[in-house]
């Protein structure tokens, strides 16, 4: 990796299927590294949201421009000097790639990794959330593990949100990305 990005601002997506943790653990890592975090489902296209409460998957092209709109969202911190931490499914290789692309290259990726039962068990817990247990199947299905890919942290979510986050955190450091 280039020196300036180690020592510029650092964009960090953190991804996984629904119900692993990714906006509280985002949170987390925010406080921890002194940097601004964005809810990513807050910036879906409604059309989107009123398709994930009734049960519909989404498409490629329904992902499309909310994947935009958070690249869109990375650009401009990082081009204003500020870093930023967006929680983001980016369950596809080409939507982390268009991530990517959009932020110049200059993204990290925390992966929350955790087995069909315990997200099932936490989707069931979450109150007032509109992506129904439902749909965790499809995004299941849709995921393509980021192992191998550069710039990726793989963290095991059968833990507290501070144990995952100090893991994060931990994998994050390795990489050079520090508060």
């Amino acid at each position: 990796m280039p020196e300036e990005r180690l020592n510029g601002p650092h964009a960090i997506i953190v991804m996984g299927v629904s119900g692993c943790g990714k906006s509280s653990v985002g949170e987390r890592l925010a406080e921890a590294l002194h940097l601004t975090f964005v809810e990513g489902d807050a910036l879906h296209p409604a059309a989107n949201v009123e398709k994930m409460s009734k049960g519909i998957p989404l498409t490629d092209e329904d992902r499309m421009p909310w994947l935009d709109r958070i690249g869109e969202d990375i650009k401009a911190s990082l081009a204003q000097g500020d870093g930023i931490i967006v929680s983001c499914s980016a369950l596809k290789r080409i939507y982390r790639d268009r991530l990517r692309a959009a932020a110049g290259g200059n993204l990290f990726f925390v992966y929350l990794e955790g087995s069909k039962d315990l997200l099932t068990k936490r989707m069931g817990e979450r109150k007032g959330h509109f992506m129904p247990v439902s749909l965790l199947e499809s995004q299941l299905a849709t995921l393509e593990v980021p192992t191998g890919e550069a710039g990726v942290v793989t963290v095991d979510i059968d833990d507290t949100i501070d144990g995952i986050a100090a893991a994060a955190l931990k994998g994050l450091a390795l990489l050079g990305v520090t508060g």
